[in-house]
This record gives C-alpha cells, sequence and structure tokens, in this order.
C-alpha cells in the first residue's frame, strides 16, 4: 500500500470511511441513484484544472465509455482535488470508494519499486522514443506491474493506461542554465527518492512540498525554484511568481490512469471491455492536446513575459550520471536495457 503521512493517512481513511457504503452499495448493483435506470456511475477524479490536457483526455474518456455502453456505463469526473490531493485519490482507489484517478508515475515508484525507473534523468531520448516504449511490450508490462506492491501483495490497483505528461523543466525567478545556477537552491521536486536525488546531484537542496502549497511557497521563498511542464506551469499560474522557464527536459514522467481493483472485479466482463477500451481510445487523444497544448502554452508564457531559455543538457546529464548509476540495480536495470534498445 502507499505509505503516506500520518495526516494524509488519516484524510484519506476518513474520506474512504465516509464513501464506503455508497462506493460499495453502488458496485454491487447495476445503478445507483445519481445515473440514469440500469446504469453505473463509476467516480474518477485527479488534481489538475479542468483546461488541463489531462483533464480533456479523461473528460473524451467518460464519453465515450457512455457510447461504447449505450449509456449503462457512466463516468462522473471530479477535478482540481474535489475528491483529495493526488495522495489521497490513490488511496481511495486502493480502498475501493474512488473508480479511477491519475497518478504520476514518479509518486508511484513509493510503492512500486519498478516505477522508479520513470524518474531516471535522461532516460527517455525525447518524446517519441517514450511513446515507443510506452506502447509497446514494456508498457504493458508496466501497467501490470501496478497490480503489486513492493512487499509482494496486491496494491489494490490496476494500470488501465498511460497518458503524457510532457518532459520536466525549471522554473524561478532566475534563470537556469547550468547546474551550478541550482548550487545552493531549494528546489520543489516530488517526494520521490530518485527525483530527489537527482535534484541533489544537480546541486539543488530537494524541498518536498504539496502542489497545492507550491505557489505560496514559490511566492514567499519557502523554494526558490521548481519543475514541471509547460502546460502544468500556465494552469497552475505559477509564472507569476517565477519568470523564468529553463527547457532542460531532465525527466519524461508520464501521468497513469489507475483504476481500484476492488471496483475493477466488480465489473462485469463487458463492462471490464468498455471502460478499458475508452481508457485505449482517450490515449491518443490526450496525447493530441498534450503536443497542442504544450505548444500554445509556450507561446501564451512568452506573451505573459516569462522568458525561455533553450539549454545545453550535457552538464545537466553528466551531473546526474552517479544518480542513474545508483539506482541501476535488480528490476530497474532490467528495465533500463530493455528500454535503451528500443530504436
Amino acid at each position: 500500500m502507499l505509505k503516506p503521512t500520518t495526516s494524509t493517512f488519516l484524510v484519506g481513511l476518513l474520506t474512504g470511511i465516509v464513501a464506503a457504503s455508497a462506493g460499495f452499495a453502488m458496485i454491487g448493483r447495476p445503478g445507483s441513484s445519481n445515473g440514469a435506470a440500469g446504469a453505473r456511475v463509476l467516480r474518477v477524479a485527479h488534481a489538475l484544472p479542468t483546461s488541463h490536457p489531462v483533464h480533456l483526455g479523461i473528460e473524451y474518456m467518460a464519453r465515450r465509455a457512455g457510447e461504447l455502453s449505450g449509456g449503462r456505463l457512466r463516468l462522473e469526473v471530479f477535478p482540481s482535488e474535489q475528491l483529495g490531493t493526488e495522495t489521497q485519490c490513490l488511496e481511495q482507489a486502493q480502498a475501493g470508494t474512488l473508480a479511477i484517478t491519475k497518478v504520476s508515475a514518479g509518486a508511484i515508484g513509493n510503492f512500486v519499486q519498478s516505477y522508479r525507473v520513470f524518474s531516471l534523468p535522461y532516460l527517455f531520448r525525447d518524446s517519441d522514443h517514450l511513446w515507443r516504449v510506452l506502447d509497446g511490450p514494456i508498457g504493458r508490462s508496466l501497467l501490470d506491474m501496478l497490480a503489486v506492491g513492493n512487499d509482494g501483495r496486491p496494491s489494490g490497483l490496476r494500470g488501465l493506461a498511460f497518458y503524457d505528461s510532457g518532459s520536466r523543466n525549471f522554473y524561478a525567478s532566475f534563470p537556469v542554465r547550468t547546474p551550478a545556477d541550482l548550487r545552493g537552491r531549494k528546489v520543489r521536486v516530488m517526494s520521490d527518492a530518485v527525483a530527489m536525488d537527482a535534484i541533489r546531484a544537480m546541486g539543488g537542496a530537494a524541498t518536498p512540498i504539496p502542489w497545492g502549497e507550491l505557489y505560496t511557497s514559490l511566492q514567499q521563498g519557502v523554494v526558490d525554484a521548481a519543475e514541471n511542464n509547460p502546460p502544468t506551469l500556465l494552469s497552475s499560474r505559477h509564472y507569476e511568481v517565477t519568470r523564468h522557464f529553463s527547457l532542460t527536459h531532465h525527466m519524461r514522467i508520464p501521468d497513469v490512469l489507475a483504476a481500484s481493483a476492488r471496483i475493477w472485479d466488480a465489473l462485469s466482463p463487458e463492462e471490464q471491455v468498455w471502460l478499458q477500451q475508452a481508457a485505449d481510445e482517450s490515449v491518443a487523444v490526450q496525447r493530441q492536446l498534450w503536443e497542442e497544448g504544450t505548444g500554445q502554452a509556450l507561446a501564451e508564457l512568452r506573451a505573459l513575459g516569462v522568458e525561455i531559455h533553450e539549454v545545453d543538457p550535457e552538464p545537466f546529464r553528466a551531473a546526474v550520471a552517479p544518480v542513474v548509476a545508483k539506482y541501476r540495480q535488480g528490476v530497474i536495470d532490467d528495465l533500463v536495457r530493455q528500454i535503451e534498445a528500443v530504436e
């Protein structure tokens, strides 16, 4: 199971208890009072705003599930942390009180060790290489690995599909052109061991901060810099307090659509086919939206006065080489070799 902090666990647990009766009653019969007669209603939650390509992809999945099922399967989408943070939504999916959520593959690495491979810096040569890997047998096996935690027990999750999350790049009130520019700076990073080690190797002080607190933390100087992709920088409005965006492309970490194993197992085989097909079809739509959204976001950021810097990645790649070597052990090394072999 996911290993949250005590406070996060308690919030997730209380949310799960409140929702449990309705959740299990809903999956135990064809429909619910919120849906059309005979329709099964499944809740889908994520942390991103409605303008984000991930949300638009999930909305497409919801429409296709309704169409494929002739209205017998209805997905209700709750964006913008309406049902909790990313961690809390993941815990609810594990508990069976939330049907589907979106989570960063980097965060999953905390309890499914194989997913730490995604946090290795400069693992993928470019976006095309990433998708050749994820669209093939390696991607399918990684989705299957989501079902088993590090303790060898069922994780309570089922991997449905990967969504594009672009590349991670630094933004701050100063330009980041070389690792020296990060020296001694506090850099917000996901709560992921590999990502934190990578930031430290580049000279920064890795500082995990919840996503919802990051704007204020940047504004007040709790952290000096952060890293993410262009659509997220724009939609989060972090550009208002960080006017420099440096395209280091140091990580390409996809998002994962994760279903509750309990709810999935309660679906009929026909419903499972509808839901999986809707998820699969939404990938191409979300990927196209992401590509378009990235270009539009960069253009809009420039128009808003953000300075965008093209960066030579080689000094960053050299700085993080020891981190890659540290984590290339066991199953991670096997995955790296397979990924590197994909042309």
